[in-house]
Order: structure tokens, then sequence, then C-alpha cells
């Protein structure tokens, strides 16, 4: 906008320059206006000075004038101009005069904007030259028309002139004299008074704010420019191309004064010249001629754009920044931060002033002058596209950025233009970043991929996990921007599968063939189908109506429900929040579940929130037992809050029925049967003949088949099925107790097909296979059995015929959750009403299951409960054994609650029965993780039911019949169900075997158990299923993560009810085995967790998975990544997670890779795995590890069955005369990189070269060895001596298949020879070294050693052999009857004399040496005994008494309190018995450092670290300051910085400081200890103890002037509370460690102006009587007690005066002193008198 000022000051500053200053000041302005001289329509320029109730004061400095501006004269320029906001104190504004009042004294204003611009100055206001205002618009007459410009008369007295550049450019040259014109005065001379004005349009209308008037080419360089005029000591003017005038001052026509030339200047004359400036008053552009402008890069800062690559001069460096020019009068800031990639500290010894650098812009602000630059080289030569302003954003983008903020959320990425965005925390890594402050720092550059950018926001969403495929997602990025716009949200399209991936379909939407993605949730709306549809959907298949769910981020994803297909094609679904309403019922699916309920998302891409509360009918314990993501569901809306975008939703069934429940129920088993069809007719068309037959195969079909086999779990498998290889098979309720044998004929019907695993169930059962016609119809009712269960429905059989009938098992489709009484089982009856007649395609009858009330359970027996060994007796139930009832099962009974137990309740019943209520008898629904017996409190009272009674000595549940039932203790059960009806169930199972009991329950079957508690020495988890139902879950089936298995107690608790998987009945006892991780298989493909039983070196490990089954690790499967000691971390018993890679032996090949068992965290693979010689490619490099030296080369291991032969030549450049060098520097086992150089495919040969020229690895012999190069000649040599043997290959390789064949026949007699003859391992190793050094596989059996023949001594080049039964495990290999034992177990904690912890006495005997096994089962120690003679009750008798006396020997010896541990297993004792003592850890530390095992005392104090109680926090000081010393003493400094790093992160860190500070000054490293100090210094600068402590210090290292400064530093860094205990700390130091006259010199000055600071003098006495004369001690002393201080503090130090001097004076001193006790006392006495 225009203003209106007055010159205030012309100066000249000291470099020559002139300074014109300014003032807009309306009592600057306006002080040429009197009161008297105001007249309306005045236009005036003022600022507001208050706001008041009806408008503003307004200030327009007159003198004696009061302005007042009403709000209604304000309200136009408010909302127009000021948009809507009021006006501010200060605010500058041209105002008009409407009215004066009292001769000027009040004048109203106003600022309206028509007002103002069309205010004109007239001859009625009286203006004078003495107060014209500049910016008055006057009528004016031309009176003269000259080439400079024009005069003008105005305000009929006044004369002005016109400058040649401020006529009106239209009107140029058209002037003429009487002309009437508008003008508007410009400036009026002080002195002379001459007047100034401008014809120009855009003067003269005041108040307009100016357009944004400028130069289209500001900046232009422009040649042959014509000279229009030249003006002395002014400048020159020009005629540009387009007609306009421009200007040059003087000092821009020319480099510099001295060569500037006049003559040059002549009109016409021309010139190169740039577009500098443009002036909006004049309206000309200015140009300079300088050659330095012409060239010059940018030339204002309006030039420089963020993100620019600019060239400057370095001008100065300072703290805050690099100051760099970058073109004239123009200079930009480089941040610290952004002088290189990384934080400098001395950025001068880099950058030099004159330097020239290359920066990138940061931020150019032109109105400020501000430019912000950037030096970090990453960020400067970056080819990605640069983000200025948050519209760039495009979601996909990758660009380089910098990190300014990290934060425990995320991180804070900066672009240019201060635009910036947030890394999120899950986005910052494919790993999980638990601390991002430790992993980032600020200034970082990193580079990122957009993810969203909302510029209306300001806010961008990006991270650090960046897009694999660059090119293909340009590509990508270019399909979509040709093609997407024909594919919308919502639209129905057929879609071509291009790939299968783990989650589901990638798809090509045609006919565009634009790329989008299907997930396997979203095939179907049956849970189940979708893995099924992915399992045998392929590539290449189309599929129609699918529906486009969303479009985001370059991203299309479809789904194919038919539920939610339907809803959009009938237009159901809504498109935004606004058409949704309370009550309306939607469908959907789970987007996500979380703890406090499940998102749901609509077709639309709304969402919304179904809480938990809401979520379902039943009572909810966990939201993912309800439902999973990518189920489809209906949900009604309970509430919506639209301005927020949020919706509640209800999931409750009892909302969201969609009509009659039967019709529901046969819409979703007809779907359901509709989509197995779908996939029948996908499987008929694969060309297998198996997966042909069993598309062909359908429910109710009759087959002739043979058994082959009768399973364990008494279920049948099949075979002479139509196609070999297909597997049929009975389970063992639908083999209905027949008694069937290998090879016998069976006709079966057919139940089910499971088309994922290829399977066929049929059952042999009579009502089945022998079915009746007979007509059946529509709508009629029948009973039926159920025959098989699915997820999503169940076929039975109707009892009357026979025909098999399909129902659904849900009647809705948020109807997915059962509690186990709900749920059906097989052999369950059930109330049916048949649908349809006629078994269709599917072969089956359609049905609707009618009320459950209807349902009839299964007949079954009940197995007699057997007792543990280790069974414990509740006391409460003890006592009730010897009182008769007269109860019987059935009868209702009421009692008290006299003990509430974990997993049984204790009840008094009339009489003083004692009954019992097990944790399985009080609730219907248990929910999973609560104890039942919670619920029922100790005095309640409660009405129960007999259900059985169980005799206390036999713990078997009695049949009523039982004589001895009457003194059974009753057995009672307070279920509702079981209250209500008469159906309850009874426990006499006396006559059942406890075997039979067990079997009723089916492999994979869910049980709901409740915790007995965990046996540590057996390590399972002891459950009871019912009270006669007993099972176990062995530790490694409780969890797949590491951390519940290392402490189970905190994860389980006892009574708590658990959900398991049965996995079969325990072989020895009557015991059900479970599996808290489903069915425990051991399948390939499958994850399990796994125990180490034993460790071979160079080989591999022996794993053992519960129930026997055994496994093996080879070296090259442990991990990854290869390393020099691949098994140094396992031990036995150690846990791991293992991947089953082949069932194929008994001995399962298990892998231990991270990719293989953990494939989600893409872990990178450094050694991929050689699983046969076709992974292998010429040329290839490979880490492996040497097997042996043989004769022809090196043996080296490449995979597990993959061996390679580098030849001596290709071993090293070297050619060593001693073969055993190679010996001693190629051990067995070493790891190398290998070059493979040939490979032959048929004969299974790699040669491989480990030389340096092939590997770029090191030569296997160092050089400082000297040894001799290899020769050309003896490459010759070999190469021959190989084809010789050539023919030898083949003899060698067929004798090791016969000795392969053989060996299985001779592997039992080997074992029983090992048994027999224990002192023979020398011949068995020797065997081993044979058979190695042969490379023939030489049978264990075989204790010959061969001749060594020149035919079997060689390996020719290479061998590669799959050797998947050779190495056999001497542990597992036991013959197949013989009850396998576990395997090798850990050492068990033993002593000198043999004790073993498991053994019993009976075969403790001190002769006996300790038992290599011990078993759990008693049928192991029968051998054993046989063995021995038998022998006379006495003889036994005695041995007892020994072995008694010899085991309490022992344990006196361990009891003693002053016994010494001896070794590692004393201390793990001790560490056991006391795990928070510090002490003991310690010295197991000194144990292992006294035997100069470093890593073993290392890892005694990470032992310690993790046992020790986190309460016990000094405890684990203690280890910390340990671990400091042993890295300090042996360690490297990178190890001690890493120890040190966590101490300080696990203690406090001040603590840690100084510890450390001590340790390095023990040990004389005084440079560390400064640095570390000075650390401290920064970091805890307000801490007392860090000065006093570096004080110490500085002085024992003789540098008192250092000390003397430092005491100053701390004085200044303090609180003033701190400085006397500083001062006194540190004169107490100066009196130990350095200059005594000095501290004397502190206390004093210390003393003086604190006198009554006693406890600064205690010290000061105390120092004195150390460290000085007896007269400087007595002279304190007579200071002290003159002092004025209370009388208890007197008493103090007259009594410390008095033991001085009975210490060290005279009788006679001791009694001047009590003289001046008195002497104080009575002054005293006499002054509280007065």
């Amino acid at each position: 906008m225009l203003v209106r000022c007055v010159v205030s000051s012309v100066s000249i500053t000291e470099r020559g320059k002139k300074s014109v200053k300014l003032s807009l000041n309306p009592q600057n302005v306006n002080r040429v206006l009197s009161a008297e001289a105001l007249k309306p329509g005045m236009l005036l320029t003022g600022t507001v000075s208050s706001l008041e109730d009806h408008g503003y004061l307004v200030d327009i400095g007159v003198g004696g004038t009061r302005a007042f501006l009403p709000l209604l004269k304000a309200q136009e320029y408010i909302r127009q101009k000021n948009k809507g906001a009021k006006l501010k104190v200060g605010q500058y504004l041209n105002c008009i005069i409407e009215e004066v009042k009292g001769n000027g004294g009040v004048v109203s204003l106003s600022i309206g904007h028509s007002e103002v611009s069309a205010a004109i100055a007239t001859e009625d206001q009286n203006w004078t030259l003495n107060n014209l205002l500049p910016g008055l618009v006057v009528k004016a007459q031309v009176q003269k028309v000259t080439p400079f410009g024009l005069m003008l008369n105005f305000l009929t007295f006044f004369k002005g002139l016109v400058d040649f550049m401020h006529q009106d450019p239209k009107k140029a040259g058209t002037y003429f004299s009487n002309q009437a014109v508008r003008a508007c005065i410009l400036c009026v001379h002080p002195r002379t008074k001459v007047v100034r004005l401008s014809l120009r349009p855009i003067f003269l209308q005041p108040g307009r704010p100016l357009s944004r008037l400028s130069c289209q080419h500001v900046g232009a360089v422009l040649d042959d420019i014509p000279v229009q005029g030249f003006f002395n000591k002014a400048g020159a003017t020009f005629r540009l191309k387009d007609g306009a005038l421009a200007y040059a001052r003087l000092s821009h026509l020319s480099d510099s004064k001295n060569i500037f030339n006049p003559e040059s200047f002549k009109p016409g004359n021309t010139h190169k010249c740039r577009i500098i400036d443009y002036s909006q008053m004049d309206g000309l552009a200015l140009l300079s001629l300088r050659t330095s402008i012409i060239e010059a890069q940018y030339l204002r800062y309006h030039d420089i754009k963020p993100g620019a690559v600019v060239k400057g001069t370095v001008l100065t460096i300072k703290p805050y920044g690099m100051l760099v020019k970058v073109g004239e009068q123009m200079r930009g800031l480089v941040p610290p931060m952004h002088l290189a990639d990384i934080l400098m500290k001395n950025p001068e010894k880099k950058y030099h002033i004159g330097d020239e650098v290359k920066c990138r812009v940061l931020l150019c602000d032109p109105e400020a002058k501000k430019l912000m630059m950037t030096l970090k080289k990453t960020l400067v030569e970056s080819k990605l596209p640069a983000i200025t302003c948050y519209a760039d954003g495009k979601s996909g983008l990758q660009t380089h950025g910098f990190i300014i903020r990290v934060k425990d959320y995320g991180c804070i990425v900066k672009f240019y233009n201060d635009v910036q965005g947030l890394v999120p925390k899950h986005e910052l890594s494919a790993q999980y970043i638990p601390d991002p402050e430790r992993v980032f720092y600020i200034g970082q550059v990193v580079k990122v991929v957009v993810l969203n950018s909302e510029p209306s926001k300001e806010r961008m969403l990006l991270s650090f996990k960046l897009l694999n495929h660059p090119e293909s997602k340009k590509e990508h990025a270019g399909h979509s921007q040709k093609k997407r716009g024909g594919v919308n949200v919502g639209q129905l399209v057929d879609v071509k599968i291009l790939e299968k991936t783990k989650d589901g379909l990638e798809v090509a939407i045609l006919p565009y063939n634009i790329p989008a993605f299907l997930p396997t949730p979203h095939l179907s709306d049956h849970v189940a189908n979708g893995p099924l549809l992915h399992h045998w959907l392929q590539a290449g298949d189309t599929l129609h109506r699918v529906l486009c769910l969303s479009q985001s981020e370059g991203h299309i994803l479809l789904c194919r429900k038919p539920a939610l297909v339907s809803t959009v094609e009938g237009g159901q679904d809504p498109k935004n929040f606004s058409e949704i309403h309370p009550g309306m019922i939607l469908i959907g699916f789970v987007k996500s579940i979380k703890d406090y309920g499940v998102f749901i998302q609509f077709p639309s891409g709304l969402s919304g929130l179904a809480p938990k509360a809401i979520m379902s009918d039943k009572f909810v314990t966990s939201t993912s037992d309800h439902f999973i993501e990518g189920q489809t569901v209906v949900a009604k809306v309970t509430s919506v809050d639209e301005e927020k975008q949020r919706m509640l939703l209800s999931l409750r069934l009892s909302d969201c029925a969609l009509g009659d429940l039967a019709t529901t129920s046969l819409l979703l088993l007809s779907q359901c049967l509709e989509e197995l069809q779908g996939v029948r007719s996908l499987m008929s068309n694969r060309d297998s003949v198996l997966h042909q037959t069993l598309a062909e195969m359908t429910p109710g079909m009759f087959l002739d088949l043979a058994v082959q086999e009768v399973l364990e779990n008494g279920s049948v498998v099949f075979s002479g099925g139509p196609v070999p290889g297909l597997v049929l098979r009975a389970s063992r309720y639908h083999r209905a107790g027949q008694k069937v044998e290998a090879g016998q004929k069976k006709k079966v019907v057919i139940l089910h097909v499971d088309m994922l695993k290829l399977e066929v169930h049929v059952s042999l059962r009579q009502n089945l296979v022998n079915r009746k016609a007979k007509t059946l119809k529509k709508g009629s009712e029948h009973q039926a059995i159920v025959q098989h269960l699915e997820e999503s429905f169940a076929v039975a059989s109707l009892v009357e015929t026979g025909h098999l009938v399909a129902f659904s098992l849900t009647s809705h489709l948020n109807d997915t959750f059962r509690f186990d009484s709900e749920k059906l089982h097989v052999g369950q009856g059930v109330s049916l009403t048949l649908k349809t007649t006629e078994p269709g395609m599917t072969g089956l009858l359609l049905a609707v299951e009618g009320p459950a009330a209807k349902r009839t359970m299964r007949q079954t027996r009940k197995d007699s409960e057997t007792v543990d060994e280790d069974e414990e007796v509740d006391p409460a139930l003890a006592v009730g054994t010897v009182k008769k009832h007269t109860l019987s099962i059935g009868d209702i009974v009421t009692g008290t609650i006299k003990s509430v137990k974990p997993t049984h309740v204790v009840v008094t019943l009339e009489d003083g029965i004692i009954g019992c209520i097990h944790a399985s008898h009080i609730l219907d629904d248990v929910p999973v993780g609560t104890s039942p017996t919670t619920k029922l409190k100790v005095g309640k009272t409660v009405t129960a039911r007999v259900i059985g009674g169980r005799d206390m000595k036999t713990f078997k549940f009695l049949p009523i019949s039982h004589p001895r039932f009457i003194r059974t203790i009753p057995e009672l059960s307070v279920r509702p169900s079981e209250l209500e009806k008469d159906g309850y169930t009874a426990l006499n199972t006396h006559s059942v075997s406890p075997m039979e009991k067990i079997k009723q329950y089916q492999a994979g079957q869910t049980v709901t158990c409740f915790l007995k508690r965990y046996n540590v020495v057996k390590k399972w988890l002891e459950v009871e299923i019912a009270p006669d139902v007993r099972g176990r879950i062995p530790l490694l089936l409780t969890s797949l993560s590491f951390k519940v298995l290392k402490h189970p107690d905190k994860k389980f608790q006892i009574g708590q009810a658990l959900r398991a998987t049965v996995v079969g009945p325990d072989s020895s006892k009557a015991f059900l085995c479970l599996s808290l991780i489903g069915p425990h298989k051991l399948e390939k493909g499958e994850v399990a967790m796994g125990r180490v039983v034993k460790v071979t070196p160079n080989e591999g490990l022996t794993v053992s998975f519960p129930f026997g089954k055994m496994g093996r690790v080879s070296v090259f499967h442990v991990s990854d990544s290869y390393s020099e000691r691949p098994l140094e971390d396992f031990v036995p018993q150690k846990v791991v997670r293992c991947y089953v890679l082949s069932t194929a032996d008994h001995v399962l090949t298990l892998s231990l890779r991270a990719s293989r068992t953990n494939p989600e965290t893409k872990s990178r693979i450094e050694d991929p795995e050689v699983n046969s010689i076709q992974d292998i490619k010429e040329g290839q490099l490979l880490r492996g590890y040497v097997r042996s030296i043989e004769l022809d080369g090196v043996l080296f291991g490449l995979g597990s069955s993959v061996v390679g032969l580098a030849q001596y030549p290709h071993v090293s450049q070297y050619s060593p005369s001693k073969k055993a060098l190679y010996n001693k520097y190629l051990p067995e086992g070493k790891l190398l990189t290998a070059k493979v150089l040939s490979l032959d495919q048929q004969k299974n040969l790699v040669e491989l070269s480990f030389l340096p020229s092939d590997t770029g690895k090191p030569d296997v012999f160092p050089a400082s060895l000297e040894l001799p190069l290899v020769k050309p000649e003896e490459g010759k040599i070999e190469t021959k001596k190989r084809d010789q043997k050539g023919k030898e290959e083949k003899k060698k390789s067929q004798k090791r298949k016969e000795q392969k064949n053989q060996k299985g026949q001779e592997e039992g007699k080997l074992r029983s020879q090992e048994r027999e003859a224990p002192q023979q391992p020398q011949m068995k190793r020797q065997g081993k070294r044979e058979r190695r050094e042969s490379g023939s596989e030489q049978d264990r059996g075989n204790k010959k050693p061969k001749k060594a023949g020149s035919s079997e001594e060689d390996d020719r080049r290479v061998e590669v052999y799959y050797r998947e039964g050779e190495e056999e495990v001497e542990e597992t290999s036991v013959p197949p009857k013989e009850k396998q034992t576990k395997p090798a177990e850990a050492p068990r904690l033993q002593l000198s004399s043999g004790f073993v912890w498991n053994v019993g006495l009976e075969s403790l005997t001190p002769a006996l040496p300790p038992r290599g096994e011990s078993s759990d089962s008693e049928e192991d120690e029968k051998p054993h005994q046989a063995m021995q003679k038998k022998k006379s009750k006495k003889e036994r008798e005695l041995e007892k008494q020994k072995a008694e006396k010899e085991l309490s020997r022992i344990e006196e010896a361990l009891m003693d309190p002053g016994r010494q541990p001896e070794s590692a297993d004393d201390f793990d004792r001790l560490v056991l018995s006391s795990p928070n003592s510090s002490i003991l850890w310690l010295q197991y530390m000194v144990f292992h450092l006294q035997a100069t095992e470093i890593e073993k005392a290392r890892a005694v104090a990470e032992r310690a670290l993790k046992t020790i109680s986190f309460r016990e926090e000094q405890e684990k000081l203690n280890v910390w300051v340990a671990l400091l010393n042993l890295e300090n003493m042996y360690g490297s400094q990178e190890s001690l910085t890493k120890v040190f790093e966590r101490a300080v992160q696990y203690n406090e860190p001040l603590k840690v400081f100084l510890h450390l500070a001590d340790i390095y000054t023990k040990s004389e490293k005084f440079q560390e200890a400064g640095e570390l100090y000075n650390r401290m210094l920064k970091r805890f600068r307000q801490e007392k103890a860090v000065w006093i402590k570096y004080g110490a210090f500085l002085l024992r290292r003789g540098q008192a002037g250092a000390s003397h400064r430092l005491l100053q530093r701390a004085l200044e860094c303090l609180p003033k509370k701190e400085h006397v205990d500083v001062i006194a700390k540190f004169a107490q130091l100066e009196f130990q460690l350095g200059d005594a006259e000095r501290a004397k010199a502190i206390f004093e000055n210390t003393l003086s102006i604190y006198p009554k600071r006693t406890d600064v003098w205690s010290v000061y006495i105390d120092m004195t009587i150390k460290h000085g004369s007896q007269k400087d001690v007595r002279d304190i002393f007579e200071r002290v007690i003159h002092l004025s201080l209370a009388p208890k503090r007197m008493k103090f130090f007259f009594k410390r005066y008095l033991d001085y001097e009975k210490q060290h004076g005279t009788e006679k001193d001791v009694q001047a002193v009590k003289a001046k006790a008195l002497e104080y006392v009575e002054a005293r006495s006499s002054v509280l008198e007065d």
C-alpha cells in the first residue's frame, strides 16, 4: 500500500554511503496541521490508539484533537480488508474527516473504502503550502508542457511539477496547455516548497492496495538496448524492446568509476544489460550494466528456489553456522547440523574463508531475505526428486531427507521449504525397533518413501521400508495413470490370477490388466473355504464378479465375498457418514481385532468399532476367540458421530437378525457346499489322476477296500482305492468296534472328502453301509446321529434310513463362537428338519437342525481313574473316609463349603460327611484362563448332585453296587445343567480299565483342563480334565515362545482353565497327552520346540521332542550365516525352535535357520542352503566347513549332503613341504570360502578352489610362514594321477551302496556289542577315522581295520553323497520293541562320589559306578536287576544300610556351612540356593578367572544379571561393576564401552560413571579417567559428588592448579545452597592430598562468611587434629567456644575440647577447659535471669 511519510534524517554512513531515515508516525507526518486547520473531507493518516465500546480512538498526530472512529464507519473496512478481525492498537489507517466539533477539539472519522478512494482536496479545506500533505488527490490544470514533464496549476494558487516518468503512460505525449487533469501530490520540499505530482492512475485512488506490479523479466539479460537519454550525476534511461522505459543509476553503468566513459551513453548507443529491479513508484525497470551482475547465477532472493543447487563462497564460520555468499548482496547460512553428513566438531579444518562450496537450498524467504542451505553430500548430490511442498509428496515417491527429531513414537524427517513428515515406529525398519533414539540421530540423512500426504493439513506419512523394485513401481504408476481411471471402488470386475502369494492372489483386472490383490479371507464368506479356494486356484484362472474394495497408495484391494458383492449390487451400501443412521443393519468384514473390540469395514471404505461389550450375546473373554480378520459379519449401527467420522456397531445375534434362522442356516449351507463343488470342478481340471478321482468322489458313495493297517489310536487306514496313493481313513468311532486285520476286504461309505489334505473319511458302521431305501418327505423331522464335523457344517445320518444329511453349524454370519458344552461331537444325536429329499451333486441331503434341547449325548463307557505315583491327598478329604453315608448317585444334597483349593472344593454335608467338588463340575462354560473354584467362597451354602463316590484307598470311583461305596467320599457337581436335568453323568467307572477311559479322547480333539501343578523334574504340566481323567502337557508343547518356556510358572497358575489339544494317550500310564499349541504331528514344514540332547562337534545337534521323537540338525542348518564355531552357543537341554525339513527317516531332519523358523522376519540369508548338487552353479562363491585332508586334496562340506574336493594346487598358492601344516591350518570344521571350478552333475562331482585369486579371501596359509610358491608342474602331475584313478571310482560307489544296505541289519548287533563292551571306545573312533579317510561308508559293526590300498584311499576330484540314513545317532537307534529312554540328558549335578539325583536307594552302593542313564519306568530296571545274583534278605538289608550311611555322609558334607566350593557345580548349587547374592556370583567369576576362562566368567556375569531380582538394585550394580572390571582388565575398549552403555541403561547412571572412573584410576588409565570425568561434568553438572570426585582425582595426580580451577567452575554450576559443603570437601581434600596451608585458608575464608556452620567447624577441627600442630588445634577450639551458638552445640564443642585435652594435654589443660565451660554456663544463666 502507499503510505504517507516524512524524512526524519539524512546522513552519511562510516563507509561513505548516504542514509535516509523515514517516519510513518502521524505525530511527525501531520505535525504541520493544527486543530483549527481541520476541515471535513480532509484525507489524513492515523494509527489506532485504543478500542472503545462504540468505536476506536485514532491518533492522527494533531495536537489538542481527539479523533474518534465509530464502529459503524469501520464495519466495511473490517469485513473487506481486515478479514473480519477487529482493528488492533497501532494499526495504520487512511482516514477521512467526517465531522469537526469544538473548533477541531473532536473530529469524527470514516475509513470506508469508497469514501477514502474518492477523497479530493478542495479550496474549502484551506490547504496552504505549509500544511500540504503528500498523497492528496487534487484537480489541476496543465500550465506548460516541457520535454522533461509538465507544469501544473492546482488549488487556484499552487504550482507543481510532473516528471516525464510520472505522466500517465497511456496519455504520454498528448498533454496540452489548460488541460484539466487529476493529480496526486508526491512530495513537498521543506525549504523551497516545490511540489511534485504524479498523473499515474495507481496514485489517484488513495487507500487502494497496490497490485503486485512488477516487471515480468526481472533478472533477464537483454542485448542491444538503446540509450534514451543520459543525465550527468544521475544515470541513463533506456528504451526496452516492448517500448517501456528503463533506468540505470550512475553506479550501475560500469564496473567501476575508473573505466566509466560518458561518451558511450549518447542517445542511440546500445548496451548489454540486466534488469535488476522494478520501481513501483516510478513504474520503471531498473537496469545494471555491471559484468559481475550480468554473469551472476542468482540476482535476488526471489530467484532462488528451495531444492536448487547453488555455488557460493565461504564468508565466515560462526558458532551458529557458516555464512556463504551466493550472489551480489545475497548470503545464506549453513547451520552446524548441515556442514556435513555427520556432525562436525571442527568445521574450520575443512572449510576456509574464500573456499568455493556447492550447497543445496533448504529454505528461501525473499521477504525476510532469509536463505538456509545444506552441505550434506548425500542431499547435494541426490538424484531423487526434491519435496518442496506437501503437494509434491505423491504416494510411493522415494526421496532423501534429514531427521530433525527422534521420539519414542518415531522420527520426524524434514525436506526442503520447511516440509516435514512423520515416520511412525512401525515403519522405521522391517525389524521392530524398541528404542529409536539409540538407532537414529538428529541430522542423519535418510532415504524415505512417501506413504500418504495431506497438503490441506500439512501432514505427511513416511516410511524407511523402501519399495523393492523402483522400475516396476514406475511402470506400475504409469499403468495406473493410463488405466486406473477405468476401475472405481464398488465396481464389479473380472480378474485373471497372475501369481499366488502366502496371503492371497496377485491378479490383473481385465481387460486392461491393471494389477490388484485379492486376500485369501476375501475369497469366501466361509472362513474355512478361503484357504481351500486359495489352494486350488492357479495362475491363469479367471474369476468373475469380483468387487473393487479399496484403492489407495497405488494398491487395489479386491473382494469376492458373495454377501458383500450382493450388498453393493443391491445399492444397500452407504457411501458416506451422512447416509448412516442408528438402527441400520450393514454387511461388512472384520478389519482388525483389538483387546477392546473389533473394527468392521464396509465395502465403501467406511469403518466402525464393535466394542467388546456388544460384540456377542455370550460372555467375551478374548475378542480373538469370537472373530478372525477378514471374516464376513452383519453389524447394527448403534451410534454415529458424523463430525469425528466414527460409529459404534453391535454384532450381537439378537441385534443383527437377518430373518428366519432356519432360512439363513440353509442359505449358508447351500453357499458353502456350492463353493466346495466349485473346488471339485477346479480339481477335475488338473492333470493328476489322484486329483480327478478325488473330485469325482462324493459323500454317500460305497467303496470296497482292503485294510492296510490299524493304527494305535484305533483308526483304520485302507488301501486298494481307485488310485494308488489315495489315503482313505476310518476313525475309531467309524470302525464301530469291528475286528479288522491287514489285508481284509471291507465295504465302506464315504463321509467327507478333505480337499486340502487329500484324504477321504469313510465309515464301516453297518447302519450307514446298509442304507435303507425309503421315501423321505420335505419338511419332515428326523432323529440323526452326527458322523463327521467340519468347521462350518456337519454330516449326520438319519437313524431310520442311514441317509447322509448335511446341516449348517451356524445360523448367522456372526454365529462363530461355541462354548465347549455347546459344541457337537461325533456320535451325538440331533433333531433335523429335511429341506431336500434327493441328494444333489454334493451327495448329501440338506437339513436344518432343530432346537439344541433335542440333542442327545453319545453313550460312552467310562474308564476308572488311575492314581499317579505322586498323588497328593487333601487332608480335609482324608478325615471323612471313616464316616459312613447312605447317599446314592443322583441325590441332591446341601452342604457348606469347608475349604477352596485351586482344583477342587471340599464341602461338609449333613452328619459331618465330607464331599468334594472338582473344578470341572462347577460351571457349564469355563472361560479359558479363569479358575472356577474362585467362584465359591468358604462358608457359603451350596446345593449339589452326587455323581460318584471315590475310594480313598485306591482313589477309584466305585459303582453304587460296590460294598465299599458307603465309605467313599461323595463326588459332587454344582453345574446348573447337572442340577436341572435328569441326564446327569455318573462316575461309576470301576469296571472300565484306565486305558479305555483315556482312549475315548481322539487326537486333535480340544479339551478344557485344569492345571494341577508344574512338575519341575519331569518338565511337564499336570492337568485334570475331569475328576477321573488326567493329562500331562510336556513343557515344549505349552508355547512357541522362549519366554514362556523359561518361566512357565509365571504364565500358568494352579487351577487355571486351559484349552488343550489331545495328542494321544500316554503309552505307559492312564494319562492323556495334551498340547497347548495345536496338534503335535512333526510333519514336514512344521515349526516345533525341541531340546538339544547332544552336540556333536563339526557335525551338528541331536534334538529331542516330546514322546520320544528325535531329530538331527546339520551344522549347515544351525544358522543362516555360518560362523567359525557354529555350535558354541548350544548346550544339552537348551530349548530350540526347529523347522522339520524331512520325516523320511525315523530320525527327523531339522533346520534352525531363522529363514525357516521365522520366515516373517525376512532375515538376511548370508549362506544359502545347499541340499544337492543342483543348488550349485559353476563359478559360484560358497562358504563351508573343512571335512578332512585326503591324499588328493581337501574334502570340503558345502551342505549337509554335498561335499566337494579342492586339490592341493587349488588349496593354496604356497606349497608346504610338510603335509602336517594342512592339518594344522585346515582342521576339521574350519570355515572357508571356496569357488566352484567345475561340476559334473551325472557323476555328482564338484571341484573347488580356495586360492585368493578365486575367492578374494586371504590364503589359507599365513604369509609369515614364508612357504615356497606352487610350481606349475605340480598341477599337471595331479591331473594325471586323477585320470588313473577314475576307473576305480565306480567300484567304490557300488561298494558304498552295498554297505549301506547291510547297515540296517547290523545295527542291532552293534548296539548289543557296544553295551557288552563299553571298554572299546578306541576301536569305534578308529573305525570312524578310517571311514572318513577312505571316503567310503564302513559299517559300524565291523571292528576290523581296513587294509589301506591305493584303490580304497583315493577320493578323486570330489564326491557328493546323500547321507540320509548314514550318520545314525547312537542314543536314538534302539531296537524297535525296547522302550526308548530319554536320550542323553544333560549331565546332572554330580559329585565325585558318584551320587546321582534320580536313582533309588537300592541302586546306590558305594562300590557301583554312577549310572549313565536313568529311567522313569520300572520295566527299564528289570534287565539290570536280572544280571545280579539273587541276594538274601540280610545281604539286601546290609547293602541298604550302607547306602543310607553313604547318602547321609554326602548330605552332611553338602550341608557343611564352612565348606568351600571347589568346582563349577558347587558354585551352581550355591547360586541356586542364594540367587540374589552378588558375593557368590563374584566368587564364581573369580573361580573362572583363576582358571583364565574369561568367556565363562563373562557368561556367569550375564547369568547373574538375568537371575538376580530386579528389586535387588545394589546386588545387580555389584555384578555390573565386576563385569566392567573384567572388561577393563581382559577385554577390549569396544567391549568395555558396550558393557558400560548397557550398565548405564539398567542402573542409576551416576553410580555407574563413578564406578568406571574408579576402575580407570585404579588401573592407572588416567587419560580415560580424565575424559570420563569431563563427560560426567557435562551430564551431571548439578551433582556435587562428581565435582568432589574429580577434584580428588586431580589432586592425587598432583594437578593442584586444575583442582583450584575446578572448584571455581563447581561454584558457578552448583546451586548456592551446595557451595559451603563443596568448599569444605575441597578443603578436606587439600588437607589430605594437597597443600595444608591452602586448605586452612579455604576453611578460614568459609568460616569468616558462615561463622555459625558448626559442621564446617567440626570438619576443620578434625582435619587440624590429623594434619596440624597442637597449638593450631587449641587456637581453633578457643575461637569456637567463644562463638554465640545454641547451648546444645556449645556443649558438643566443649566436650570435644575436653576429650582432646584428656588425650593430648596435661591435667592442668583439662582443668582449664572445665573452668572455661563453667564460666560459659554461669554467663549464660546470668543472661537468662536478666
